[in-house]
């Protein structure tokens, strides 16, 4: 929850909302680990990063770790992302903005 929360929250933020009519990403596969217990409550710092830009996708993947524990990663994750036109459901090349914003986040 947290991971994909994030996940949204960053494509928003940069601009990338997925247009039914057009292209977007789509979120192709995802994992998450959990090293240690995330006990409730507590406040969780989530690390997000995005990378290795490829023809038609990109990663991201995030650390958890809480608040008041700096430094000990309770969890990590990450999802590969393509790039697809809807109407058609196929891979389209990522966008160059796509790609220069997923290059900055290295």
């Amino acid at each position: 929850r947290y991971l994909e929360t994030a996940r949204i929250d960053w494509m928003y933020a940069i601009g990338c909302v997925p247009d039914p009519a057009g292209e977007g990403p789509v979120i192709v596969n995802a994992f998450c680990n959990f090293y240690k217990q995330l006990e409730y409550p507590g406040d969780v710092r989530l690390k997000m990063y995005a990378s290795d830009p490829a023809r038609t996708t990109f990663e991201t993947w995030a650390t958890m770790e809480r608040v008041d524990a700096p430094g000990i990663i309770c969890a990590a994750g990450g999802a590969t992302t393509i790039w697809v036109d809807f109407p058609a459901q196929k891979a389209r090349p990522l966008p160059d903005w796509m790609r220069r914003v997923v290059d900055a986040e290295i």
